[in-house]
Order: C-alpha cells, then sequence, then structure tokens
C-alpha cells in the first residue's frame, strides 16, 4: 500500500500549467512506489483520460467525476485513495521536489495533528496591478518562517490552506462521511464559473472530532501559477464573495459564532457599508471588496435563515 495519495482535481485545465504541476511531481524525492496519484477529472469538457500521460508513476490512474464542484472532486479521491495520507493537490500547483518527503515526516513527528500545509509562493503571468496587490492575499499566496499548529477548533494562522493539504486518511474519510449527509456543506468550494470556497477549511476543522489538530510548515513549500485572469478586481470580488459566504456556513456548521443581527437588514445593510466607506475615505478597491466579502457573509445568513425555517439544507 501506498504511504501516500496524492489527489490531483482538475476541471477543464490549462494544460501548460497541468503538465508542469505533473513535472513537478514526476521530480519528487519521494520514491515513486511509495505513492500513488489520482487524477481526478472533474467533468472536463475533453475528457483527460487518453489525453494526458501518468504511465511514468506505476501506482497512477485516472478517475472521472460527473458532479462539477471541487468538493465532489475532492470526495472521489478520497474515495479512491489507498495512502495513509492524502495530499491535495490544484492543477496550479507547482510542488517543490521534497514536498511529498517532508510531508510523510511532518505526519511521524507531529502524530496530533490530522491535517496541515506549508508556504504558497506566486508566479504571476502578468505583473500584478499596483493597486490589487494589498489583495493578493485571497488568490493564497503566503510564505512561511516558523511552524504553526494549534488543538483548539476555530480558524486560526494555523489553520492549512487548500493548496498542497496533507490529511491523514481516517480523517479524511470523516470529512466525506460529513458532508455526504449534509448537503449545506456541499455548497463549498469552487463549483464551475463559481468561485466559492471553505471546503478546505471544514476538512481541517473535522479532524478535531477525532482528536487532531491542524498545522503549516515552513518546510512544505510550492509554487502557484497564477494566470492573468486572476488578476482582476472582478476575479478578487468574486474570491472574497465567496470567503465571507464559507465564513457563515463554516461558522454555522461548527457553531464558531453566532451570525450578527446586522445581515437581518438586508439590502439596507449593505448600502449603508456602502455609504460608511464611501465617506472613510476607503480607495475603490478596497470598498468592492469589503462589500463583496459582506455580499457574501449576508446572502450565506439569509439562505442559512430560509433553510431552518423550510428544513432544507441549502443555500
Amino acid at each position: 500500500m501506498p504511504a501516500i495519495s496524492v489527489i490531483l482535481c482538475t476541471h477543464n485545465p490549462r494544460e501548460d500549467y497541468l503538465s508542469r504541476v505533473l513535472d513537478a511531481l514526476r521530480a519528487q524525492t519521494l520514491p515513486l512506489a511509495d505513492w500513488e496519484l489520482l487524477l481526478v477529472d472533474n467533468a472536463s469538457e475533453k475528457p483527460l483520460a487518453g489525453r494526458i500521460e501518468l504511465s511514468w508513476q506505476p501506482n497512477a490512474r485516472h478517475v472521472r467525476e460527473e458532479k462539477t464542484g471541487l468538493t465532489h472532486a475532492r470526495l472521489c479521491g478520497i474515495a479512491e485513495a489507498r495512502g495513509e495520507l492524502l495530499v491535495f493537490v490544484d492543477d496550479d500547483n507547482v510542488l517543490r521536489a521534497d514536498y511529498l518527503q517532508a510531508a510523510l515526516k511532518i505526519s511521524t513527528d507531529y502524530p496530533w495533528l490530522g491535517a496541515w500545509s506549508g508556504s504558497c509562493l506566486p508566479e504571476f503571468e502578468v505583473e500584478p496591478p499596483p493597486e490589487l496587490r494589498p489583495w493578493l492575499g485571497g488568490l493564497v499566496i503566503e510564505k512561511l518562517t516558523v511552524p504553526l499548529w494549534a488543538k483548539l477548533r476555530k480558524s486560526s494562522e494555523a489553520t492549512p490552506m487548500g493548496a498542497g493539504m496533507v490529511v491523514r486518511q481516517s480523517q479524511g474519510r470523516h470529512y466525506r462521511e460529513l458532508v455526504l449527509k449534509e448537503p449545506l456543506r456541499q455548497s463549498l468550494d469552487r463549483s464551475g464559473q463559481s468561485l466559492g470556497g471553505g471546503g478546505d477549511t471544514d476538512m481541517a476543522l473535522c479532524g478535531f472530532d477525532l482528536g487532531f489538530g491542524t498545522g503549516r510548515f515552513p518546510e512544505l513549500e510550492l509554487t502557484h501559477l497564477i494566470s492573468a485572469r486572476k488578476l482582476t478586481l472582478k476575479y478578487l470580488e468574486n474570491i472574497h464573495e465567496g470567503f465571507g459566504r464559507a465564513q457563515i456556513i463554516v461558522s454555522a456548521a461548527y457553531k464558531l459564532e453566532k451570525i450578527s443581527r446586522k445581515y437581518q437588514w438586508g439590502g439596507l445593510y449593505i448600502f449603508s457599508l456602502n455609504i460608511l466607506l464611501l465617506a472613510s475615505g476607503k480607495s475603490r478597491v478596497e470598498r468592492r471588496i469589503r462589500l463583496a466579502e459582506e455580499k457574501g457573509r449576508w446572502r450565506a445568513s439569509r439562505g442559512l435563515k430560509k433553510s431552518f425555517e423550510t428544513g432544507c439544507e441549502s443555500v
């Protein structure tokens, strides 16, 4: 049995990016026999099996998931995985050559952790506009200098990001069971053109049910290939709206905090916030991104209220 299952989820990928991701996996210092590769094709218009060559990895196989959405692709990968560790890789994540080796060592050195990740360094296709640079953290960019870990169930600096996240198999299967039972959680994360989020946080926090904690480590390092289409204000607005929505849903799932009453004001609250941001002299970019986050929280709060009233678990 392989020690690690690499679960590479993709939907209509850029083939030049996917090629670099696979090249980085091929260059891993961990022997090929010690890990397996699952390329989860999430309903791509042109199926990847037969087009993407995986024969270099003897434990590799193509898996097709027809339900669109990153969460569904991850659930499919978890069901297929045989490794004791699951490593989730996006189709624009280039892992450092020792990534899998380091993940395996951390699993031994920190047996009380159930999910962990590391640093995510950007490689931009084009130079980002200066006014957007303060908000590029939303594209999953951060370099760590010291290890962080926590055993308290709450989102913190020790909560791993989805890019390159390592999860113990027992925690991954527990997460899968939770999501299949609760349709609300299936609405998290990207789906087609919708830029949701929060599924990685959900997967990380559910480990506390099993007595595990979370962590992040500088020795785990990957490069995030950031295309030009992601370096626009509109894209960042959509990302941050997804963050706001996910915050409410995850908080409700784990009872981390009460939903603020301000969201009961509906559109009037968003309008009032816009006036307040204008009066405070915030830049156009900051106003639009903060409004997007609040719209996400407001819409999720409204959806949760409606689901409680109707007994329906969808937002």
